[in-house]
């Protein structure tokens, strides 16, 4: 209360009426130890319903994280550890940056699965509870968090996936920001989860109409709940949101906003409390909540007891621990890659395809798969399991629980949030395939992924019109520029199949952010590198292919993935009419932005004024490249159902198209006449 009241701004509620059940976890079921924050052994606490940031802020300073009661002061101020929501790598114990309700439950869904697959790369043979890598995943949710779509997606994949190392509490408390629940919220939420498969547990602090906050009660339900271990736990806390303020609680004026001083006042007096102190935490009461700090370190020690047993015992998988916990790559990695001869035609993401499986051998960690679009995703190493429980693996994609390929269902949102909670988890590094058009229903989890510099990988194919007959439910239009938008997402576009390999293995190199990688349907020839610039100007973002032949542009074109091809014909059109014409293929925006002024002006002569950008979308961004005398080829809207040459040939990516580009921009940039007209 008088850490919102400070702020002026907050969400007190949720965080009194669940501090109970936050305390105990804390103090005796989660494995932790707070002086080291990042110990591999410990297990994870997500808060999804991060707008009760206190809940979390609160356990993290009465546990000893080094949080003080200054920072709690200074919650959601300027520069403080306590900003509204909690921020992964801001704050220390802060497991993942929720905030976006739903998200949490589906990050903690890919930590418990990152878990299951971090002990079957290096203790797959160790009894159950026996192995270092065994530890559990634990969630608070709120009722926004279970009515957010995402958790029906990732608690749906959770049960198939038998998650027995995940458990989510529910705050029950019937209350949002729009009051009591009731107005738009009636399932049954126990028998949904029920339904998914998950074992279900009820505890009522309202029962017999009063309020009681039945500690042993919910000590019981999670202590059945770390019992299971061949489904995920599902525990419904019914609670009385800001209990016990004797005015305000139960009511939606105490979800998200501060109680005011008289309220205060009477809530502590109602505890026993004296009102006119503030932020006020007795010696004795902070010196018994930190006694949790020596059961962590008695933890810890007795886990390490065991770590240095097994790394004794498999020193080759130790090592290999070691690498991958650093997200190292291992030497000569990159040999694996292969090589597509001149000539050859191959989609980009059937490219893709080939690289993953060339990478199966020699990074173990990297997994994947898509929402249930692999044989056009391309995203199956060949050769390599299912991650699946036993009973579900199927004649096409066989598997156990250990394996590698991952099927997220029609699940494109939740698949993007998984992936996050795998890279938050340590170490694996996850991709998740999709249509293009459909990263629309994962770009929130993108959003926190580039928030959080997560290194998740997003195989994106089908990446314009190119994609053909499904018509313009299917095409991406908008979707690079609207992706380019997102801070911190590197998306990239290839133009053939050497240009994947490029972008693959840079990817790859960086591992402080999420990338794109948006692929073709249609096959692009592989373009010969002997009479053009070398593939591994990939790695710089932008790289000037064809230059003019006399090494002095008078036009550039700038084109990306499939239009690269077209752009390369329409500069051979060009120079045998006598212009002299750059071709630029420029795949990743982003890692071109990140060169050196020095680079950027050798491959975008300032002095070249007249330029064109080819790109099978919208314009939008291109400006900022092209400049006033700029023109692009581009698509201002939706597309149709066809095959793709005729949609290109309909919507002017042809090579006479952007010849005629050219001579406008070139016009335009006073580097020609002003043409002829036809008269009158």
């Amino acid at each position: 209360m008088d850490a919102v009241e400070e702020a002026g701004s907050g969400h007190p509620g949720t965080a009194m009426s669940l501090a109970p059940a936050a305390y105990l976890l804390f103090q005796r079921f989660l494995r932790h130890d707070p002086t080291d924050p990042n110990w591999p052994g410990r297990d994870r606490f997500v808060l999804s319903c991060g707008h009760s940031s206190l809940t979390l802020y609160i356990q993290l300073y009465l546990s000893g994280y080094g949080l003080t009661l200054d920072d709690l002061k200074a919650l959601r101020k300027w520069g403080s550890l306590t900003p509204g929501h909690p921020e992964h790598g801001h704050t220390s114990g802060v497991e993942t940056t929720t905030g976006p309700l739903g998200q949490g439950i589906a990050n903690a869904v890919g930590m418990a699965m990152a878990a299951r697959r971090e002990r079957g790369l290096f203790d797959p043979d160790a009894e159950p509870g026996t192995s270092p890598f065994d530890h559990d995943i634990w969630v608070f949710a709120s009722d926004g968090d279970v009515q957010e779509g995402i958790s029906h997606e990732a608690s749906a994949l959770a049960a198939h996936q038998r998650l027995g190392n995940l458990t989510v509490l529910w705050d029950d408390n019937h209350i949002s920001i729009e009051d009591d629940t009731a107005i738009a919220f009636s399932e049954d939420v126990l028998a949904r989860y029920a339904a998914y498969g998950w074992d279900v547990h009820y505890v009522d602090w309202t029962a017999d109409g009063g309020y009681a906050e039945n500690v042993a009660a919910l000590a019981a339900a999670l202590e059945a709940a770390r019992a299971e271990t061949a489904r995920p736990s599902f525990i419904a806390l019914r609670t009385i949101i800001g209990w016990p303020a004797p005015n305000k609680k139960n009511t939606g004026k105490i979800h998200g906003s501060a109680l005011g001083a008289d309220e205060v006042a009477a809530t502590k007096e109602v505890l026993g409390l004296d009102p006119a102190r503030t932020f006020d935490v007795p010696a004795d009461v902070l010196a018994h909540s930190r006694e949790v700090v020596e059961r962590g370190r008695a933890l810890h020690a007795e886990w390490e007891r065991h770590y240095l047993a097994w790394r004794e015992t498999d020193p080759a998988r130790a090592a290999e621990f070691d690498r991958i916990s650093a997200r190292r790559l291992p030497n000569g990695w990159a040999k694996a890659l292969p090589e597509f001869p001149a000539g050859k035609e191959i989609a980009t993401r059937a490219a893709s395809g080939e690289v993953l499986t060339a990478l199966a051998g020699v990074l173990p960690e990297l997994w994947g798969g898509s929402a249930d679009l692999a044989e056009s995703n391309n995203t199956t190493m060949k050769g390599e399991p299912s991650f699946i429980p036993e009973e579900f693996q199927t004649k096409d994609f066989p598997g156990h629980r250990y394996g590698r390929t991952l099927h997220f269902g029609v699940r494109e949102h939740a698949m993007g949030a998984i992936c996050n909670g795998i890279a938050l988890h340590g170490g694996t590094r996850p991709y998740g395939g999709t249509f293009l058009v459909f990263s629309d229903y994962m770009r929130p989890a993108v959003r926190l992924a580039a928030l959080m510099k997560l290194p998740v990988t997003y195989v994106w194919t089908h990446d314009s019109i190119g994609l053909g007959e499904d018509g313009p439910t299917h095409q991406p239009v908008e979707h690079l520029w609207a992706l380019r938008a997102i801070p911190g997402l590197d998306v990239v576009r290839p133009a053939d199949a050497s240009e994947t390999v490029v972008a693959w293995r840079t990817v790859l190199e960086h591992t402080d952010r999420p990338a794109g990688l948006c692929l073709t349907r249609q096959k692009l020839p592989v373009l010969d590198r002997s009479a053009l610039g070398s593939a591994e100007g990939v790695a710089r973002g932008g790289y000037v292919l064809a230059d003019a032949a006399n090494g002095q542009p008078a036009v550039v074109i700038i084109a990306t993935g499939s239009e690269v091809a077209t752009a390369l014909e329409a500069r051979a059109a060009l120079e045998a009419e006598g212009t002299a014409t750059r071709v630029v293929s420029m795949p990743c925006v982003e890692w071109f932005e990140a060169q050196d002024d020095a680079y950027k002006q050798q491959v975008l002569p300032p002095g070249v004024h007249a330029r064109v950008s080819v790109e099978a979308g919208i314009a939008l961004g291109w400006r900022r490249y092209v400049g006033d005398h700029g023109e692009s080829v581009s698509l201002e809207h939706f597309g149709a159902s066809a095959d793709y040459r005729t949609l290109f040939q309909q919507f002017g990516f042809t090579p006479d198209r952007v010849v005629a580009a050219a001579h406008a921009s070139l016009i335009k940039a006073g580097l020609a006449g002003r043409g002829e007209t036809t008269g009158n």
